[in-house]
């Protein structure tokens, strides 16, 4: 188990080098930052003073060590915009970002493996075909659409829950749902391949010989062996919420790292807009790491 850990942590370490490659090289090579920190209407005498300032007239991989340097300690500059730390506006904002991809999580779990396991087990009739139905819908409804309608209806309309901010947990409901609803088809889908593979097994056939009950096979015998690649697109989607909560925290104003993302890129804040970038990959990497090693408990042979 331990040389399994040590290989996967290896692999997380040389992606996490490489993203923080590219964050550095991606904001150098979107133009010259001088001339974008001191907009359109700069004198050559004020750009001139910004790169000397900012240490952008020092040869590039120079620059680049230095950050990479600092951002190994956590330190990430300071913010052009906001005239704060990088890592104090991170570290205020994260907490709302987490919030929102863990309940749009938890509503995915709720809604999607029930959904998966019902599709299984009346494989082929009307309910496997609607559930697929749901599915599709699901992966084709873009996100911002499907936010905008939830605000019309349930805010405005109705006047049940809050449209923005981040006041009370029904601040999070509409945005939640959201994200919930990006992921729902994947795990249904995964969830439905894998339970049906299952139930086809041997043990299982051996199980309803032995007259467990139904909850039993499909619950103790059937879902946990099912589990482990819903183990992974679990992580894997988590990720991909977080990473994506620029347009639901923009769509509902939710004042997270998605928002500050976005805030930092229309200001043209590069050390903001690199250190979100790295951060939310870090994230997605940790999480994949995780996923991998719970995959490796719940089947040793995954170990090899």
């Amino acid at each position: 188990m331990l040389r399994f850990f040590l290989r996967r942590f290896v692999v997380a370490v040389l992606v996490a080098l490489t993203v923080l490659t590219f964050a550095f090289l991606l904001t150098r090579l979107s133009g010259d930052l001088a001339i974008s920190i001191a907009g359109p209407n700069a004198s050559q005498a004020d750009i001139d003073t910004i790169r000397q300032v900012y240490g952008l007239n020092r040869p590039l991989w120079v620059q680049f060590f230095d950050w990479l340097g600092r951002a190994v300690q956590g330190d990430f500059g300071e913010s052009y915009f906001f005239r704060d730390r990088v890592s104090k506006l991170i570290g205020e904002r994260i907490p709302i970002t987490m919030s929102l991809g863990l309940t749009g999580l938890a509503i995915a779990l709720v809604v999607g493996l029930p959904l998966g396991i019902l599709a299984a087990v009346r494989e082929g009739s009307w309910v496997d075909r609607a559930v697929s139905l749901v599915a599709l819908i699901g992966q084709a409804m873009p996100s911002f659409w499907l936010g905008l309608i939830l605000m019309i209806v349930f805010g405005l309309k109705l006047g049940w829950l809050p449209i923005s901010g981040t006041g009370s947990w029904e601040h999070y409901v509409m945005p939640g749902v959201v994200l919930a609803f990006s992921a729902i088809p994947s795990l249904t889908r995964l969830t439905r391949s894998g339970m049906i593979e299952v139930l086809a097994s041997d043990y299982i056939r051996t199980a309803r010989a032995k007259g467990l009950t139904r909850f039993s096979i499909l619950v103790k015998h059937g879902f946990r062996n099912a589990a482990i690649p819903v183990v992974s697109i679990t992580a894997v989607q988590l990720g991909f919420m977080l990473g994506g909560s620029v347009v639901i925290e923009t769509v509902f104003a939710l004042h997270g790292v998605g928002f500050l993302a976005w805030e930092s890129i229309s200001k043209n804040d590069f050390p903001v807009v690199q250190a979100v970038v790295l951060v939310l990959a870090l994230l997605y990497i940790g999480l994949t790491l995780l996923a991998d090693l719970l995959n490796a408990v719940l089947d040793p042979r995954l170990r090899t």
